[in-house]
């Protein structure tokens, strides 16, 4: 892009509403990172907590080290609030719920949240 210094460039958000693409520069800018997540399409193992809120540790990426989080479950989908901000959340990839060693199960992430 013009104007722009030798740091790359990433999509920070898709608008399909008003078919916009936001993008940055410098994987630190701000618009990269996420409070919290919403996902659907849950699946339990072996089945869906007793609680409709709990704490535990989520991954959104592969090799990525646990991150202390707060779960609140509706019927069919779930929010996830982090205790640090997050890099990375991209809706149609997969939140993992753990308890220690322990998989709980996921979701796939279908928005990020800033606040």
């Amino acid at each position: 892009m013009r104007g722009g210094g030798e740091q790359p460039w990433y999509v920070a958000d898709k608008q399909l509403d008003r078919n916009t693409l936001i993008v940055v520069q410098g994987s630190d800018h701000p618009l990269l990172h996420w409070r919290g997540l919403l996902a659907g399409q849950l699946h339990w193992i072996p089945e869906p907590p007793a609680a409709t809120q709990f704490t535990c540790t989520a991954k959104t990426r592969y090799r990525q080290p646990d991150q202390a989080c707060s779960v609140h479950l509706s019927e069919t989908t779930c929010e996830v609030r982090f205790e640090q901000l997050q890099r990375a959340i991209t809706p149609g990839q997969s939140v993992v719920f753990y308890r220690g060693d322990q998989c709980l199960g996921g979701g796939v992430i279908t928005a990020g949240m800033r606040t």
